[in-house]
């Protein structure tokens, strides 16, 4: 019955927030409201400090997007306010599980809204507020209107009495509003978890199983482990010296050989490129022979050296690829695509020590996506919570590189330092700045509910 509650109320104010509102402030006054739901209604099921971590990032969240209103802060307001209802309800469950559930339910509540057994009260009313809901409202409202249609064909002038006003409605955006706010409530607060997650969360743990540990059983049936092991070794110690070779001849195309400036940027975003496929088959390969037996294999003592060596490596090309990048972004500037190839290469190391922990601790597979999503929601909520827009146009200024006025004003969020580095250098005139300064009075004459907040704090040039 809880639930049910819960969906009506936040189907009504999802209405009452989007009715004749674009997307701002409704949206963080909506997660806020979830966020204090679970909170109240649901305490006593915060055992420990990462739900409080979670309340603060989901609060935070909220903020985040009242004052920015963009994608980013969107993701980040979804993803914690999801990944805390998931812990909250589920702390049995892995985390990793919670994205594709929320794919599933938006697919499944199609069809599980209407089976309304799951979710509507099967026995007689007990609740005492719901009594007098419907003896002292529901049944006199029905009653009362049913004779007033019946007293209105008897009296015109009666009926003229409920009649002769225009209630100002758009029926059909408040219908939509309705049905959208209660399909979210719904995947929301009664969403559904296949048995098959449950039976399977065992395979998403980060330690091995006892029986596991004294099995070591090997990938390949047809092979015996001996021969799997041996294959291991020359299969690692082969890819090393490639990488090796790799590293050479990548460092002496980017350091070493002239390039023309015209090329600079092709040639970067090929090798960043390089470097990306690379991260990934080198975690692959990791995960490929330690999914088992290897982890406690103890004569696979060369493999997981030459398995350490394969990371060490991968790690060296990622930190050449961080300077290369950086030699970009002192040859052309900041950019938003610079910054996401600094966050990648940086996740990328991040996996990379954690391949190498699992290893050393002989740590499941499933240890590896397990911390990654801790460090893929943490770097959202960093592009969140940081004007990069801001940052990018102070460095770029700063550094004289990058400041043309198109790529100026189409950053986000810098209006106070771009107006006056236009100011300074006479370039306020231009069509593409004037378009900026009239998207800053639409943003402002938004109605309330629809703002950011962050255009509230601009003055408007005149």
């Amino acid at each position: 019955m809880k639930k049910l509650y819960f969906i009506l109320i936040s189907s009504l104010v999802f209405t009452l927030l989007f009715y004749n509102e674009d997307l701002g402030l409704n949206w963080a006054i909506f997660g806020m409201m979830q966020t204090a739901l679970i909170c109240y209604f649901f305490q006593e099921k915060f055992t420990t400090r990462l739900h409080l971590i979670l309340v603060v990032t989901s609060v935070l969240s909220c903020f985040a997007f009242a004052w920015y209103g963009d994608f980013p802060s969107f993701f980040a307001l979804a993803l914690s306010i999801i990944f805390l209802q998931f812990k909250t309800q589920e702390p049995k469950l892995k985390l990793l599980q919670a994205l594709p559930l929320v794919f599933i339910n938006g697919i499944a509540s199609l069809g599980r809204i209407l089976m309304f057994s799951q979710y509507l009260p099967k026995r007689k009313v007990n609740n005492s507020f719901a009594k007098k809901l419907i003896a002292y409202f529901v049944i006199p409202v029905l009653f009362l209107g049913l004779f007033l249609i019946v007293y209105s064909f008897g009296s015109d002038h009666f009926s003229s009495l409920f009649t002769d006003y225009y209630l100002d409605i758009d029926a059909w955006q408040a219908f939509v509003l309705t049905a959208l706010g209660f399909f979210i409530s719904f995947n929301f607060w009664n969403y559904w978890i296949p048995e098959v997650c449950y039976e399977k969360n065992d395979l998403l743990d980060n330690d091995f199983k006892e029986e596991a540990k004294t099995q070591n059983q090997n990938s390949f049936s047809f092979l015996g482990i001996d021969f799997e092991r041996r294959s291991g070794e020359i299969t690692l110690f082969l890819l090393n010296v490639l990488l090796l070779v790799f590293i050479a001849t990548y460092n002496y195309e980017q350091f070493f050989e002239v390039v023309q400036k015209s090329n600079l940027s092709s040639d970067t975003h090929e090798r960043v490129n390089a470097v990306i496929f690379s991260t990934i088959m080198a975690v692959g390969v990791i995960l490929f022979y330690f999914i088992g037996g290897f982890n406690f294999d103890e004569k696979a003592i060369n493999l997981k050296k030459l398995a350490k060596i394969w990371i060490l490596l991968n790690g060296i090309l990622i930190l050449c690829t961080i300077i290369k990048n950086s030699e970009y972004v002192s040859f052309f500037g900041l950019t938003y695509k610079r910054l996401g190839v600094y966050a990648f290469l940086i996740l990328a190391i991040i996996g990379l020590v954690i391949s190498f922990v699992k290893i050393t601790k002989q740590k499941t597979n499933a240890f590896l996506f397990n911390q990654m999503i801790w460090y893929f929601y943490g770097t959202i909520l960093l592009c969140s919570f940081i004007n990069w827009g801001n940052l990018i146009t102070n460095y770029n200024i700063s550094v004289n590189k990058g400041v043309e006025p198109t790529f100026l004003s189409g950053l986000n969020f810098n209006d106070e330092v771009r107006r006056d580095y236009f100011l300074q250098n006479k370039l306020d005139g231009q069509n593409i700045e004037l378009s900026r300064e009239k998207e800053i009075s639409r943003y402002q004459s938004e109605p309330f509910l629809s703002k950011a907040f962050y255009y509230e704090f601009i003055k408007i040039e005149k």
